[in-house]
């Protein structure tokens, strides 16, 4: 009778490096021992090169970079000259302001508060209010003008049209003063070419008016406006458009629900930028209406060419204080507005 021998169980190195299944490796403790003593070296010396990079890439406290210490010197030039030509004479007009003339009988210099509440009373509130009304309604004409405009040119496929454009924004945004006034007295004023051709004056035209003021102004206003709005609206993505298209949006639907909200602070912004170019103006309008419509602006020149009661010369710097509030009003709104639209668009 045979017996059949008894199997003998192989080592696990020969079970894993034959055919069959693998099996589980038997781990000693001194390969445990050198895995975890290799893995802790590996981990010190990544910490190590981490900490070194770190400290070589960060400033040495204390030590500013010698470029960042000298930075501000490249804005000193304009920085002096905000203080020369707008720091002292908004200090020496607020002075003025609230101190008598020199030609007072107390010889001028005193204290009072005459001069700046006389501003905000009878012709000069007139003058202040109707100042606020033109720019008010230039700028927003303007603000709904200049925005399909400037669409068509930032969407031209046409690089000689939108150069040309906006090349012409530019010059006509900075046109005004004297050769304006004349411009439209030549053509638009009573004896006018296109007024006598057309017979504006029987349909009751007047150029010398609130009207015919606000149509003058709106001919640089517009394209100031179109050289402001432009770049906001090249920063309008292509894929907001492409992906409100394919939700079936129709284009009122886009500008409504995606273009204007992200539009708003551009348009704000440059709104208040109208207003102030408009309620800062003053040679166009003397040179064409006079005083005929009262604004602020002419009410300074009257009272800085001696057009005031004896003691009251220093009136007129009370209105200039006038016109500061209103501006920096108008820049508190602009400003942010401006981050805010950043944000969006850049």
């Amino acid at each position: 009778m045979t017996t059949a021998p008894t199997p003998v169980p192989a080592p696990a190195s020969a079970a894993q490096s034959g055919g069959g299944a693998p099996g589980p490796a038997a781990t000693t403790p001194a390969t445990a021992d050198a895995t975890t003593a290799k893995a802790t070296d590996t981990t010190a010396t990544t910490a190590k090169s981490t900490k070194t990079a770190k400290t070589a890439r960060a400033p040495r406290p204390g030590k500013p970079r010698a470029g960042r210490g000298r930075a501000w010197l490249a804005a000193l030039p304009l920085l002096l000259f905000f203080l020369v030509g707008f720091g002292l004479p908004a200090v020496a007009i607020a002075i003025g302001a609230f101190t008598t003339s020199p030609d007072a009988p107390d010889g001028g210099g005193t204290f009072t508060t005459d001069n700046l509440t006389g501003s905000l009373q009878g012709a000069y509130w007139t003058a202040l209010w109707g100042s606020v009304k033109l720019s008010l309604l230039t700028a927003l004409i303007a603000t709904v003008v200049g925005l399909p405009l400037a669409q068509a040119v930032a969407t031209s496929r046409f690089r000689v049209f939108r150069e040309a454009v906006l090349s012409a924004s530019g010059v006509l945004a900075n046109f005004g003063g004297v050769p304006l006034a004349f411009m439209f007295v030549a053509t638009l004023g009573n004896a006018g070419e296109v007024t006598k051709k057309f017979g504006l004056t029987s349909h009751g035209w007047n150029l010398y008016t609130f009207t015919g003021l606000s149509v003058v102004y709106l001919y640089f206003l517009v394209p100031l406006m179109v050289i402001t709005i432009t770049p906001a609206l090249e920063g309008l993505r292509t894929q907001w458009r492409e992906a409100a298209y394919n939700n079936g949006a129709t284009v009122v639907q886009y500008w409504r629900h995606v273009a204007l909200p992200v539009l708003v602070p551009s348009l704000l912004g440059g709104f208040v930028l109208l207003f102030g170019a408009s309620f800062a103006a003053y040679a166009t309008a003397e040179a064409m209406v006079g005083s005929s419509v009262p604004l602020i602006s002419m009410q300074i020149g009257d009272a800085l060419s001696g057009n005031v009661l004896v003691g009251q010369g220093n009136l007129a710097l009370a209105l200039g204080l006038d016109m500061i509030v209103v501006a920096c009003l108008v820049m508190a709104v602009y400003l942010p507005l401006q981050r805010r639209s950043a944000k969006w668009l850049a």
